[in-house]
Protein backbone atom coordinates (compact mmCIF):
# COMPACT_ATOMS: atom_id res chain seq x y z
CA UNK A 1 0.00 0.00 0.00
CA UNK A 2 1.46 3.01 -1.29
CA UNK A 3 0.86 6.90 -0.53
CA UNK A 4 -1.01 7.40 -3.59
CA UNK A 5 -3.51 4.80 -2.20
CA UNK A 6 -3.92 6.31 0.69
CA UNK A 7 -4.84 9.23 -1.07
CA UNK A 8 -6.89 8.06 -3.70
CA UNK A 9 -9.10 5.30 -1.73
CA UNK A 10 -8.65 6.55 1.73
CA UNK A 11 -9.29 10.86 1.16
CA UNK A 12 -10.24 11.21 -1.86
CA UNK A 13 -13.54 9.47 -1.52
CA UNK A 14 -14.58 11.62 1.83
CA UNK A 15 -13.67 15.06 -0.43
CA UNK A 16 -15.99 13.84 -3.28
CA UNK A 17 -18.24 13.42 -0.63
CA UNK A 18 -18.18 16.75 0.85
CA UNK A 19 -18.35 18.35 -2.52
CA UNK A 20 -21.10 16.63 -3.62
CA UNK A 21 -23.04 17.58 -0.29
CA UNK A 22 -21.77 20.84 -0.05
CA UNK A 23 -22.13 21.69 -3.28
CA UNK A 24 -25.82 20.55 -3.31
CA UNK A 25 -26.70 22.66 -0.29
CA UNK A 26 -25.21 25.84 -2.22
CA UNK A 27 -27.11 25.12 -5.56
CA UNK A 28 -30.40 24.86 -3.49
CA UNK A 29 -30.00 27.56 -1.76
CA UNK A 30 -28.33 30.47 -4.18
CA UNK A 31 -29.82 28.79 -7.37
CA UNK A 32 -33.01 27.35 -7.39
CA UNK A 33 -34.54 28.49 -10.26
CA UNK A 34 -31.80 26.76 -11.69
CA UNK A 35 -32.75 23.16 -9.84
CA UNK A 36 -34.39 21.57 -13.33
CA UNK A 37 -33.40 19.61 -16.88
CA UNK A 38 -34.62 22.90 -18.41
CA UNK A 39 -36.53 21.41 -20.54
CA UNK A 40 -36.21 21.27 -24.41
CA UNK A 41 -38.83 19.33 -26.01
CA UNK A 42 -40.29 22.58 -27.52
CA UNK A 43 -37.30 22.65 -29.88
CA UNK A 44 -37.04 19.30 -30.55
CA UNK A 45 -39.15 16.01 -29.54
CA UNK A 46 -38.67 13.09 -32.14
CA UNK A 47 -35.07 12.20 -30.68
CA UNK A 48 -35.88 12.83 -26.95
CA UNK A 49 -38.84 9.93 -26.99
CA UNK A 50 -36.01 7.82 -28.09
CA UNK A 51 -33.12 8.77 -26.41
CA UNK A 52 -34.60 10.24 -23.10
CA UNK A 53 -36.43 6.21 -21.75
CA UNK A 54 -33.56 4.60 -23.45
CA UNK A 55 -30.72 6.52 -21.06
CA UNK A 56 -33.16 6.74 -18.01
CA UNK A 57 -34.54 3.32 -17.69
CA UNK A 58 -30.97 1.71 -18.26
CA UNK A 59 -29.36 4.26 -16.16
CA UNK A 60 -32.51 3.00 -13.33
CA UNK A 61 -31.14 -0.47 -14.15
CA UNK A 62 -27.23 0.40 -13.15
CA UNK A 63 -28.38 1.88 -10.09
CA UNK A 64 -29.52 -0.78 -9.21
CA UNK A 65 -27.14 -3.56 -10.18
CA UNK A 66 -24.01 -1.13 -8.27
CA UNK A 67 -26.40 -0.78 -5.27
CA UNK A 68 -26.45 -4.88 -5.65
CA UNK A 69 -22.93 -5.34 -6.27
CA UNK A 70 -21.32 -2.91 -4.07
CA UNK A 71 -23.79 -3.07 -1.09
CA UNK A 72 -24.85 -6.63 -0.87
CA UNK A 73 -21.20 -9.29 0.49
CA UNK A 74 -20.75 -12.09 -1.47
CA UNK A 75 -21.92 -14.33 1.35
CA UNK A 76 -25.67 -13.15 1.53
CA UNK A 77 -26.28 -13.87 -1.88
CA UNK A 78 -24.53 -17.38 -1.72
CA UNK A 79 -27.16 -18.21 1.45
CA UNK A 80 -30.17 -18.03 -1.01
CA UNK A 81 -28.52 -20.44 -3.14
CA UNK A 82 -27.44 -18.13 -5.64
CA UNK A 83 -23.57 -19.36 -6.52
CA UNK A 84 -21.32 -17.30 -7.94
CA UNK A 85 -20.98 -18.28 -11.34
CA UNK A 86 -25.04 -17.83 -11.43
CA UNK A 87 -24.66 -14.04 -9.98
CA UNK A 88 -22.35 -13.21 -12.67
CA UNK A 89 -24.24 -14.42 -15.66
CA UNK A 90 -27.16 -12.60 -14.77
CA UNK A 91 -24.81 -8.98 -13.83
CA UNK A 92 -22.97 -9.85 -17.07
CA UNK A 93 -26.33 -10.05 -19.25
CA UNK A 94 -28.71 -7.32 -17.36
CA UNK A 95 -25.70 -4.93 -16.82
CA UNK A 96 -24.79 -5.48 -20.31
CA UNK A 97 -28.37 -4.71 -22.10
CA UNK A 98 -28.95 -1.79 -19.01
CA UNK A 99 -25.46 -0.45 -19.87
CA UNK A 100 -25.93 -0.31 -23.41
CA UNK A 101 -29.51 0.79 -23.36
CA UNK A 102 -28.05 3.69 -21.34
CA UNK A 103 -25.10 4.17 -23.64
CA UNK A 104 -27.13 4.51 -27.08
CA UNK A 105 -29.54 6.73 -25.20
CA UNK A 106 -27.32 9.38 -23.77
CA UNK A 107 -25.66 9.09 -27.11
CA UNK A 108 -28.84 10.12 -28.91
CA UNK A 109 -29.32 12.83 -26.40
CA UNK A 110 -26.44 14.05 -27.28
CA UNK A 111 -26.36 14.33 -30.72
CA UNK A 112 -29.55 16.05 -30.19
CA UNK A 113 -28.18 18.62 -27.68
CA UNK A 114 -25.12 19.24 -30.79
CA UNK A 115 -27.75 19.33 -33.56
CA UNK A 116 -30.41 21.75 -32.46
CA UNK A 117 -29.43 25.00 -32.39
CA UNK A 118 -31.69 26.01 -29.19
CA UNK A 119 -30.81 23.54 -27.42
CA UNK A 120 -27.17 23.24 -28.26
CA UNK A 121 -27.31 27.45 -26.78
CA UNK A 122 -28.87 26.49 -23.59
CA UNK A 123 -26.08 23.74 -22.57
CA UNK A 124 -23.42 24.91 -20.04
CA UNK A 125 -19.54 24.88 -19.95
CA UNK A 126 -20.36 22.25 -16.61
CA UNK A 127 -23.11 20.53 -18.38
CA UNK A 128 -20.54 19.85 -21.58
CA UNK A 129 -18.16 18.78 -19.05
CA UNK A 130 -20.58 16.34 -17.43
CA UNK A 131 -21.52 14.17 -20.71
CA UNK A 132 -17.80 13.67 -21.11
CA UNK A 133 -17.51 12.26 -17.71
CA UNK A 134 -20.77 10.46 -17.78
CA UNK A 135 -20.04 9.05 -21.03
CA UNK A 136 -16.36 8.47 -19.84
CA UNK A 137 -18.31 6.29 -16.99
CA UNK A 138 -20.87 4.22 -19.27
CA UNK A 139 -18.41 3.05 -21.08
CA UNK A 140 -15.58 2.41 -18.15
CA UNK A 141 -18.78 0.34 -16.58
CA UNK A 142 -19.36 -1.80 -19.41
CA UNK A 143 -15.68 -2.37 -20.03
CA UNK A 144 -15.79 -3.82 -16.29
CA UNK A 145 -18.40 -5.99 -16.86
CA UNK A 146 -17.08 -7.47 -19.54
CA UNK A 147 -14.24 -8.31 -17.51
CA UNK A 148 -16.12 -9.39 -14.45
CA UNK A 149 -17.76 -11.86 -16.38
CA UNK A 150 -14.43 -13.15 -17.68
CA UNK A 151 -14.27 -14.77 -14.31
CA UNK A 152 -10.41 -14.79 -12.71
CA UNK A 153 -9.61 -13.10 -9.33
CA UNK A 154 -8.54 -9.82 -10.40
CA UNK A 155 -11.71 -8.71 -11.71
CA UNK A 156 -13.88 -10.24 -9.14
CA UNK A 157 -14.87 -6.84 -7.49
CA UNK A 158 -17.01 -8.62 -4.62
CA UNK A 159 -13.75 -8.97 -2.84
CA UNK A 160 -12.04 -6.15 -3.56
CA UNK A 161 -14.29 -2.87 -4.57
CA UNK A 162 -17.42 -4.00 -2.90
CA UNK A 163 -15.52 -4.69 0.71
CA UNK A 164 -13.74 -1.17 -0.28
CA UNK A 165 -17.22 0.68 -0.75
CA UNK A 166 -18.78 -0.42 2.27
CA UNK A 167 -15.82 0.21 4.66
CA UNK A 168 -16.10 4.05 3.95
CA UNK A 169 -19.67 4.24 5.75
CA UNK A 170 -17.79 3.02 8.72
CA UNK A 171 -14.76 5.65 8.31
CA UNK A 172 -12.54 2.79 7.98
CA UNK A 173 -11.59 2.67 4.39
CA UNK A 174 -10.29 -0.99 3.50
CA UNK A 175 -7.68 0.47 0.98
CA UNK A 176 -5.27 -2.69 0.39
CA UNK A 177 -8.57 -4.28 -0.91
CA UNK A 178 -9.32 -1.67 -3.27
CA UNK A 179 -5.75 -0.99 -4.29
CA UNK A 180 -5.23 -4.86 -5.58
CA UNK A 181 -8.38 -4.49 -7.58
CA UNK A 182 -7.59 -4.35 -11.10
CA UNK A 183 -6.70 -1.05 -13.45
CA UNK A 184 -10.10 -0.67 -14.86
CA UNK A 185 -11.93 -1.18 -11.90
CA UNK A 186 -9.82 1.61 -10.31
CA UNK A 187 -10.69 3.84 -13.21
CA UNK A 188 -14.28 3.24 -13.52
CA UNK A 189 -13.84 4.18 -9.75
CA UNK A 190 -11.94 7.59 -10.00
CA UNK A 191 -14.18 8.39 -12.96
CA UNK A 192 -17.43 7.41 -10.90
CA UNK A 193 -16.09 10.10 -8.23
CA UNK A 194 -15.52 12.86 -10.39
CA UNK A 195 -19.33 12.44 -11.91
CA UNK A 196 -20.29 12.56 -8.18
CA UNK A 197 -17.96 15.59 -7.91
CA UNK A 198 -19.80 17.49 -10.68
CA UNK A 199 -22.89 16.39 -9.77
CA UNK A 200 -24.53 19.60 -8.04
CA UNK A 201 -22.96 22.28 -10.61
CA UNK A 202 -25.08 20.36 -13.94
CA UNK A 203 -28.60 19.57 -14.80
CA UNK A 204 -28.25 16.16 -12.99
CA UNK A 205 -28.96 18.03 -9.81
CA UNK A 206 -32.33 17.45 -10.53
CA UNK A 207 -32.11 13.30 -9.82
CA UNK A 208 -32.43 14.48 -5.99
CA UNK A 209 -36.12 16.15 -6.13
CA UNK A 210 -37.12 14.10 -9.69
CA UNK A 211 -40.42 12.32 -8.26
CA UNK A 212 -40.99 8.79 -9.39
CA UNK A 213 -43.86 9.75 -11.84
CA UNK A 214 -41.18 11.61 -13.56
CA UNK A 215 -40.29 8.46 -15.34
CA UNK A 216 -43.63 7.92 -16.41
CA UNK A 217 -44.81 11.17 -16.59
CA UNK A 218 -46.93 11.82 -20.09
CA UNK A 219 -45.09 14.32 -22.56
CA UNK A 220 -46.14 18.26 -22.75
CA UNK A 221 -48.53 18.50 -25.90
CA UNK A 222 -48.92 22.05 -27.27
CA UNK A 223 -52.07 22.60 -29.11
CA UNK A 224 -52.86 25.44 -31.19
CA UNK A 225 -56.20 27.19 -31.94
CA UNK A 226 -57.51 25.71 -35.16
CA UNK A 227 -60.78 26.27 -36.98
CA UNK A 228 -63.96 28.42 -35.58
CA UNK A 229 -64.55 31.76 -35.32
CA UNK A 230 -61.24 34.44 -35.51
CA UNK A 231 -60.71 35.53 -31.28
CA UNK A 232 -63.10 37.89 -29.93
CA UNK A 233 -62.56 41.22 -29.66
CA UNK A 234 -61.88 42.70 -26.06
CA UNK A 235 -65.66 44.17 -25.58
CA UNK A 236 -67.13 41.30 -26.64
CA UNK A 237 -68.51 39.06 -24.18
CA UNK A 238 -68.68 34.73 -24.01
CA UNK A 239 -71.47 33.93 -25.18
CA UNK A 240 -72.77 37.14 -26.12
CA UNK A 241 -74.25 37.43 -29.90
CA UNK A 242 -72.05 40.55 -30.70
CA UNK A 243 -73.26 44.32 -30.08
CA UNK A 244 -76.66 43.89 -31.13
CA UNK A 245 -77.18 41.03 -28.38
CA UNK A 246 -76.44 43.48 -25.71
CA UNK A 247 -79.12 45.90 -26.24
Amino acid sequence: MTLLDVMLWGVLPYVMVVVLVGGTIWRYRYDKFGWTTRSSELYESRLLRIGSPLFHFGILVVVIGHVIGLLIPESWTSAIGLTEQGYHVQAFVLGGIAGICTLVGIGILIYRRRTTGPVFRATTRNDKLMYVVLVAAIVAGLTTTLLGAGGGEEHNYRDSVSPWFRSLFVLQPDIESMARSSLAFKIHTLIGMALFALWPFTRLVHAFTAPIGYLFRPYIVYRTRSGGRPPRRGWEQVGSGGPSARR
